[in-house]
């Protein structure tokens, strides 16, 4: 036995709760979880929480009772390494960067889409700012969010518009249709003569197939860009093939979509019309703040990441840095700036730093968006951030979601994991190595239970130990009066 000490997460378990509302699907006694109020957490402890099924709302911990509860919420994590946005997805963050660089913005508000955000419970109450002087930010604190050629951007979306429209208008043609006099003379009397197709014949066969105008544009591009490879090659050897230029440059750039970081770590023109600044800070949580050699610059814990726009605040993210993990709290923003998509947007710029902090911490590589929960349709966007996993709610392993949607279409509570003799590994084994904090003194539960006067707890401590599993129930101090 031993007196406690800082490095210990101290909870106090409250069981299951009677049904409240539902913030979802607004049953009033429908939602149902398991509770504790983490007294002090460590990052560990609930980096492993929350690989069972546990989230936090402030300093209050809950669990959805998965098979009971009206909306299931299953744990999602998204994998930043492998991420790619979407077309949605780049769509916003090019409208942030022509909204900053020429102050661009939608004229009718009805037209924005919005992600909406967690409302199971108020996490800005919470948690609270803890403020610097401005002089105590430092440089790399205080980073700039930058605009990469927004005149090329618009200049591009501008000219596949008209391509778009010229390709809709003209009829696509092959090279063996350019080259051919009878296929033209062919197209010529078409164009003259109009016959209603006969039933049952099909597609012409003798024409060739119709082609996407998303193909046409791409070889024109790519057309394009061998004209100028050509001309820059003028002195070269005449060994040099233009289909192995073509290869080169379509690997190089035309294969090879814009990543988040290519939209955001760029630089703003001089004239740019607004500037966006990216603050970050500790704030106050459960979770105790650790910086050891081998982690992240910022170190783990929870912060606050702030979005000035022009010097004003009109987004914070809430967010917990974990040893294997970025965890996504809670986001409000400042309603006049709804048409920004600051929910898509602080989500991109959260999965890309990730990605950093990956550099420094390998381990550290997911981004955890909460739950998901599919019987909501509104909150069913968290699985468009791709490549994706949800939480097997019996087996706590994580399946790609795209195996999960299927039966989540039939049932709204499933077990995802398909190996019917699979069984949860982290179970409670041992109820007496429980730890237990008893009057200032740490102790097992095994001498705790020798030692209780009054009705036995071990139904209650049972539960708790089952729900939290058996290494985080041996390392967090349960609270005992």
């Amino acid at each position: 036995m031993a007196a406690a000490d800082r490095s210990s997460s101290i909870v106090e378990y409250f069981g299951g709760e009677a049904g409240y509302r539902c913030g979802y699907c607004k049953n009033v006694t429908g939602n149902l979880s398991h509770g504790m109020w983490a007294h002090s957490m460590t990052v560990q402890d609930y980096q492993d929480l929350i690989d069972r099924g546990w989230r936090r709302s402030g300093k209050y911990v809950y669990k959805p009772i998965m098979n009971q509860t009206c909306c299931p919420q299953y744990t999602i994590r998204c994998r930043p390494l492998h991420f790619q946005p979407s077309k949605s997805h780049k769509k916003v963050l090019k409208k942030m960067l022509k909204f900053l660089a020429k102050g661009d913005s939608p004229k009718v508000a009805g037209d924005v889409t919005e992600e909406p955000m967690d409302s199971h419970r108020e996490d800005a109450v919470a948690c609270s700012f803890v403020l610097k002087n401005e002089s105590d930010i430092s440089q790399s604190e205080l980073k700039p969010l930058s605009v990469e050629e927004t005149e090329r951007v618009e200049t591009e979306d501008n000219a596949e518009e008209e391509l778009k429209k010229e390709v809709e208008s003209e009829p696509p043609q092959t090279c063996a249709d350019k080259n051919s006099a009878r296929s033209s003379e062919r197209s010529d009397s078409a164009k003259l003569v109009h016959t209603t197709p006969k039933p049952g014949k099909g597609a012409d066969l003798s024409k060739p197939p119709c082609r996407k105008a998303k193909a046409i544009r791409k070889e024109r591009k790519l057309h394009k860009l061998l004209q100028n490879q050509t001309r820059t090659l003028e002195g070269s050897p005449s060994q040099v093939e233009p289909q192995v230029l073509l290869s080169q440059n379509s690997k190089s750039k035309a294969n090879q979509p814009k990543s988040i970081e290519d939209f955001i770590f760029v630089s703003l023109p001089d004239d740019a019309a607004h500037q966006l600044e990216f603050t970050r800070f500790l704030c106050d949580s459960p979770l105790e703040a650790e910086n050891p050699p081998s982690g992240p610059d910022c170190g783990y814990g929870s912060f606050h990441q702030q979005y000035w726009l022009d010097g004003k605040i009109i987004a914070v993210g809430v967010i917990d840095v974990l040893p294997y993990c970025v965890s996504s709290v809670y986001l409000y923003y400042d309603p006049d700036y709804t048409f920004l998509s600051l929910g898509v947007y602080s989500a991109l710029r959260e999965i890309a730093f990730t990605r950093q902090l990956h550099e420094k911490a390998s381990e550290l590589c997911y981004y955890y968006m909460g739950f998901y929960i599919h019987s909501c349709p509104k909150m069913r966007y968290k699985g468009q951030y791709r490549p994706s996993d949800l939480l097997c709610p019996e087996t706590y392993v994580w399946v790609p979601i795209e195996q999960c949607l299927p039966t989540l279409e039939h049932s709204k509570y499933c077990r995802f994991n398909q190996d019917l003799k699979a069984v949860d590994e982290g179970c409670i084994k041992e109820l007496g190595r429980v730890q237990v904090l008893h009057k200032r003194i740490i102790m097992p539960y095994s001498v705790y239970k020798k030692r209780r006067k009054g009705p036995s707890d071990e139904t209650n401590v049972q539960q708790y130990a089952s729900l939290v599993g058996q290494t985080c129930s041996e390392r967090m101090l349960l609270f005992r009066s």
